[in-house]
């Protein structure tokens, strides 16, 4: 009898061992199951939105993942909650704002509130120093700002939250899937986004037209 080829010997053993003497060797070499299938194009936030998600009793999973990406990138990566989460804390200072109810949008204010004042100077303000200085730190343009507040003009930072108008008023979440508190009015940025506007509005008039 001629002998087998040495790259052909495992084979041969394996083929000459009994179904039971195969299984019991093997017992801890099961073959593994094929990974899930991955798309060519994968959703970079949807592992972000599903964590979020997973934090809430009733997603609106339609709106989320139809409004997840704004300027800055996917909102549920960059903040740790939904864009349908945004979406209400933002109807409801535009509500407040609107409705002249100081104590209303006062509810939609985390606290301590971090106000930066038109010269750049910081303080914290705790709940009674907001109600006193209420006009000063939310003054007219502030008011404005707040009654146009809208989702597709957000931006968003990774880890920092998100803002609207160079910065003027930061949004924040305190838990994955929950909703957005005001943390943050500047009225430094909001005086210098109007400069930018006014700035772009002239160099608009200043074009010439076909």
């Amino acid at each position: 009898m001629k002998s087998l080829p040495l790259a052909l010997l495992p084979l041969a053993l394996l083929l000459a061992c009994s179904p039971a003497e195969v299984a019991e060797g093997e017992a801890q070499q099961s073959p593994q199951l094929p990974a899930p299938e991955v798309g060519e194009s994968p959703d970079p936030g949807e592992n972000c939105l599903l964590l979020v998600w997973s934090e809430q009793d009733a997603p609106d999973v339609e709106f989320d993942r139809t409004h997840d990406t704004v300027k800055g990138g996917a909102i549920s990566c960059a903040t740790g909650t939904s864009a349908s989460q945004f979406e209400a804390a933002i109807a409801a200072l535009r509500d407040a704002a609107r409705s002249g109810d100081k104590e209303r949008l006062l509810r939609e204010v985390g606290i301590p509130l971090l106000y930066i004042d038109a010269k750049g100077d910081r303080r914290e303000l705790t709940g009674d120093e907001i109600d006193t200085l209420f006009d000063e730190v939310f003054d007219a343009r502030m008011i404005a700002l707040l009654q146009n507040l809208d989702l597709s003009q957000m931006t968003v930072e990774k880890d920092q939250g998100a803002f609207f108008e160079l910065g003027s008023l930061w949004l924040v979440v305190d838990a994955t899937g929950g909703r957005p508190r005001v943390v943050t009015v500047n009225r430094q940025a909001l005086g210098e986004a109007a400069e930018a506007a006014r700035r772009q509005a002239d160099k608009g008039r200043g074009q010439i037209l076909d």
